[in-house]
């Protein structure tokens, strides 16, 4: 998954309601573009370069996978959802939304339709003063200064009143932070590492991922599974206890929460799968004498995917090992999942279907099961 770009957005409005303007290009930038991080007060300035109603100006810094010109054509249809209506004219005009890109990072953009940084920005101070609340130390990468240092140089001599209302931020409604523990699984390809580590970064939560790449018995396991299986599903469980145990034990006062991305239950799964009944017996004792002392995650989500869609995704990733997994050991450990969570009382369960779902391209869905998971946190809170 490539990292995210930090955006600063400037947004302005100055005709009809114009707060709930500013509220409602903040809900659809949230849900089109990516996840607001931050946004700033709103200020009351009056109308620069016209004759019209005082304008209500804020700032936001927003993390989105796309591109900066995907951004800005966004930007733009919402512009026009929310009614904006453009004209040829090149004067300044009344408008009920004005949604500008300030910063992409420290990119510097100069093509007909994107300039970035915005060219106006260090001449106006209600770009500059809300930017201020949110960015004050971010440097302007053409001319080398603080948002700070080019508020108190802008020789913009408006005066800006603060508005005593905040917006909202749409991640807000999602409160996950009421769990102290979240675990994420699903079958091979699934998509769990994904879906933690994007709540994990959009929800200032702990990631612990599971370190299946450092084990050395996983490619030999695929090639001569008879002769690997006990030897794969004991270091797994090791080193699965041990990891878990240590990162549970380690409390982070910088994080709200603990997202993981398997729960050690996994292991008695894929053993009954994959050993013989002698060994998966002698095997179940071990894990039960590790599995009572490790803390339970307080709800339990379960990505479900059918199993060509799972062999898409294992294709499409490439690991050269898992090129030929069976279909046949994918349905078993979607049993072995679903027959071990319909008996579970210790923790919450959620079963969500992403089969029809690609949550790490398309943010709709990827809010869709965030919006899954928090209707069941709510329910069960």
């Amino acid at each position: 998954m490539t990292k995210p770009i930090t955006y600063h957005i400037a947004l302005g409005s100055n005709k009809g309601d114009k707060f709930k303007n500013l509220q409602n290009a903040v809900n659809a930038i949230y849900l089109e573009i990516g996840a607001i991080k931050l946004i700033s007060k709103v200020y009351k300035s009056p109308a620069l370069g016209f004759d019209g109603e005082d304008f209500f100006n804020c700032c936001l810094v927003l993390e989105s996978y796309l591109e900066p010109q995907k951004v800005l054509e966004t930007l733009l249809k919402i512009e026009t959802t929310l009614g904006r209506i453009r004209t040829q004219s090149e004067a300044y005009e009344a408008r009920t939304i004005d949604l500008d890109i300030v910063f992409a990072e420290a990119e510097i953009i100069n093509t007909n339709s994107l300039q970035v940084p915005h060219p106006e920005m260090t001449k106006r101070k209600f770009v500059l003063k809300p930017l201020n609340d949110i960015a004050s130390k971010v440097r302007h990468p053409n001319i080398g200064k603080e948002v700070a240092v080019l508020l108190d140089e802008c020789e913009d001599e408006s005066v800006l009143e603060p508005i005593k209302i905040w917006l909202k931020n749409p991640s807000k409604q999602y409160n996950f932070s009421k769990y102290n523990y979240i675990a994420i699984e699903g079958n091979i390809g699934a998509g769990k590492t994904s879906l933690a580590t994007k709540m994990a970064h959009d929800f200032n939560a702990k990631l612990i991922l599971e370190r299946f790449a450092d084990n050395p018995f996983l490619p030999k396991f695929y090639e001569d599974a008879n002769r690997y299986a006990f030897t794969l599903e004991m270091s797994f469980l090791a080193d699965r206890y041990q990891q878990i145990s240590d990162d549970l034990s380690q409390l982070d006062l910088f994080k709200d929460f603990i997202v993981s991305d398997y729960d050690v239950f996994k292991s008695l799964i894929f053993s009954k799968i994959t050993l013989q009944e002698d060994e998966f017996n002698l095997y179940r004792k071990l894990f039960y004498l590790m599995y009572k002392d490790i803390a339970k995650p307080e709800l339990y989500v379960y990505l479900y995917q059918n199993t060509q869609r799972l062999q898409e995704n294992i294709k499409k990733r490439g690991r050269d090992y898992e090129q030929n997994i069976a279909d046949d050991y994918l349905e078993k450990i979607n049993s072995g999942y679903l027959d071990f969570l319909k008996t579970q009382k210790d923790f919450n369960v959620k079963i969500i279907d992403v089969s029809d779902r690609d949550f790490v391209e398309n943010r709709s869905d990827y809010l869709w099961i965030l919006g899954e998971i928090s209707e069941d946190l709510n329910q069960l809170i």
